[in-house]
Parts: structure tokens; sequence; C-alpha cells
């Protein structure tokens, strides 16, 4: 960004100043050292002070936060880094289109919505495809976005039930050492499923369509031998099954349903040297009519913004590893 130091001065509504600022003035201080500008709040008006670009830049973040605190949003940190993001990008309008576009309300009556543009063609994907692999990085909104969409058809009567599964993968602890039966063995594997449901649907309605068999949460080797007709099926931490797995799920779907499948590639618990069913199907599927693959990135992370910078700082350390690799394995082919 560059041009002469300018001056632009907007109108901004007291009542919305501190939604606006962050704690702290902590909002306003990213605009001012990402894009290089100065603000000033006196009396109602709003001034920036800064290089040309910048400053028209800075006005587009400030319009699209401003109109987001309006509608009733708290500004938060992803809020105002995505906003920058995308006014560097040219793509001013694109915070405010997506706050449109709300899938349902948690039970203590908060908005579920994509927050990123990423999450929007996921969302979009979902309500217009059978079947949606949703792949990225943790803190993408993957399984919760998915269990939103799957609770909002489950109360507009689309689909009859929720069936919730993942793989139950022994991350260095063996299953039997836990106490309690089998459903306490598998509890903690499925407690995310949980935590989400609880938070959309609340623990009192998840509990009783829980006891009448309207949602099930269960691990994958409980879907072996089932057709699920007119449900919502989500497969949570994909990356985690076995070909044989995947393939046994992705068969058990019937009439009616609609599948949507998770998983994060950089995270996997297999024992070395076993394939991810993940892996394979969307090699196997990627042509096949009817289901779509949404692939998320540390841009669509959604959790404090520090997870945004492990995430990048991870995928920059193993694309260096990678590298290195390669060129190891040429030097040894070369000799």
């Amino acid at each position: 960004m560059s041009g002469g130091i300018i001056e632009d001065r907007m109108e901004f509504p007291a009542e919305h100043l501190r939604n606006v600022y962050g704690q702290f003035d902590e909002h306003i201080k990213k605009l001012e050292r990402s894009l290089n500008v100065t603000l000033v709040a006196r009396d109602g008006t709003l001034r920036i002070v800064g290089p040309e670009s910048n400053v028209r830049c800075a006005r587009g973040c400030l319009e699209q936060l401003l109109e987001l605190s309006r509608r009733g949003n708290e500004i938060t940190g992803q809020n105002v880094n995505y906003a920058i993001a995308l006014a560097m990008d040219s793509r001013e309008n694109a915070l405010v289109e997506l706050d449109g576009d709300c899938i349902c309300h948690t039970v203590a009556g908060r908005p579920v919505k994509p927050k990123t543009l990423g999450q929007k063609q996921y969302v979009d994907a979902i309500r217009d495809h059978m079947i949606v692999f949703g792949v990225g990085p943790a803190g993408t909104g993957k399984t919760y976005l998915a269990m939103a969409m799957a609770i909002t058809a489950f109360r507009n009567d689309e689909v009859s039930r929720i069936i919730l599964t993942r793989p139950a993968i022994e991350a260095g602890e063996k299953l039997g050492f836990l106490p309690g039966d089998l459903q306490s063995k598998v509890d903690p594997y499925l407690r995310p499923l949980y935590d989400a449901l609880y938070q959309i649907m609340g623990a009192d309605s998840f509990q009783k369509n829980m006891e009448k068999g309207l949602i099930e949460v269960a691990p994958l080797a409980y879907m072996r031998g089932r057709t699920l007709d007119n449900a919502y099926i989500i497969l949570d931490e994909a990356q985690n099954t076995t070909p044989a797995q995947m393939k046994m799920f992705l068969t058990r779907i019937g009439f009616g349903s609609k599948v949507v499948v998770t998983g994060d590639a950089s995270q996997k618990d297999l024992p070395s040297g076993t394939k991810s069913g993940l892996d394979v199907a969307m090699q196997v599927l990627k042509k096949v009519e009817g289901i779509s693959f949404c692939e998320l990135t540390s841009k669509d992370v959604v959790r404090h913004p520090l997870v945004q910078k492990i995430v990048q700082a991870y995928e920059t350390y193993e694309k260096r590893a990678e590298r290195t690799s390669e060129k190891a394995l040429k030097r040894k082919r070369g000799r």
C-alpha cells in the first residue's frame, strides 16, 4: 500500500465506539499497526490519517466492523483480523454479507454463522450436496458448523434423526485401562460432539432426543451392518479411519440422508504406516457427482488468534521439512 499522506473522516456513533475499539483499544491498535494509519475519535467523528491506499483500506474495515456492531454482534479479534485480510484483497463487503447467513441460535441465544469465506463455501456445500468432506486444521469450525446444520435440519423435520460418530483411536492409552462400562470407555472420544450438542441444542433437549433414539452418538464401529435412512450423519476425526472403515461408513448411507465427513489430515493418530481412509476417499471420490470437497485453511481459523498463528507455524515447518526431505532423497539418488 502506498500514496501520499491524507486524512479521512467518518461519522462514528459513540454507542458503538467501545465495541469496535475493543478492550483497551486492542482492535484499533491492531488496525493502526497492520495498516500503518493513525485513528483518532472525537465528538462522534473518527479521523483516519495515513497513506491514501491504507486510509481507504482502514475505512473499509471500520465500516464493516461498525455495521456488524449495529447488527448486535460483539466485535472479536477474529472479526478484525478477517476484516483486514478482506480489505487487503479488495473484498470490503464480504464480512457483512457473511453476517447475513445465520444457521441457527445456540441455547443461550447466540447466532451460529459462517465467519469466513471458506466457512461460507462449506455451509453452502452442505446445503447443496448429499455428501460433503470438510477438511482443514483445528479451529476452522468443521464439526461445529456441521452440527449446527444437522440440528437445524432436524428441527425443520428435514431428517428424522441425527447420528454422530467418530473412530475410537487409542492415542497411546488402551481403552481397557479406562474405568467403567463400554459407554464410559468411548465417551472421552465423543466428548467434543457432546459439547457442541449441549451448546447448540441444550442439555435437556439433547437428553430427551437421545432417550427417544432420535440423536445417536456412537463410535464408528457401531455403524457396521446398518443402513441409515432419513438421517443427518456426521463422521468426525475422519483422518483416523482406515480405508476399510471409510468405505464401510460411506456405504451405510440410505435414502433421505445427508452426510458430512470432517477431518484434519495433519493430526493423524493411526499406527505408523497405516493409510488414512480420509486421504484415500479424497482421491477415489473426487470426480463422483453429488460429493463435495471443502478444504479450509489457516485463514478460516476462528478460535483465539494465537491458534491461527500456531497452525500457520506448523504448516511452514512441515513444508520446510518436506522440502529438506525431498532434497536429501534427490542427493541420495544422485550418488
